[in-house]
């Protein structure tokens, strides 16, 4: 028998939020890469067919203004520019039959589009 742990993810108004699924997907994604000097940077970039899109990639560069928030002993970096875009926002890791990959759910956005990665 084997025993589920259920885990609860806070999440704050005031700033982003990684799940726990997400921050060991991200622990394991760097452990792959070798590297432990790069952080997990989220930003907010004009475009995409609802005017705003994200973009999370991994980053080594520390810019002036960044908001650096640990999960877990995962550094997620956001620019000054995109905070208020995404405080609140919670950042998940998803992997099922029908779709793989890290998943946004941003209480700032007011719609989205269908392929999820641009919203307004």
């Amino acid at each position: 028998m084997t025993e589920q742990v259920e885990t609860t993810t806070e999440r704050h108004a005031d700033s982003i939020n990684l799940s726990p699924v997400a921050a060991a997907k991200v622990k394991s994604l760097l452990e792959q890469e070798g590297r432990d000097d790069l952080a997990l940077r989220i930003s907010v970039q004009p475009g995409g067919c609802s005017g705003l899109r994200y973009q999370l990639f991994f980053d080594e560069r520390s810019l002036d203004g960044d908001v650096v928030t640990d999960f877990d002993g995962v550094a997620v970096v956001v620019d000054r520019m995109s905070v208020p875009y995404l405080n609140g926002a919670m950042i998940d890791f998803v992997d099922s039959i029908e779709k793989q990959g890290f998943t946004i759910d941003n209480p700032n956005a007011t719609g989205s589009c269908a392929c999820g990665d641009s919203f307004h």
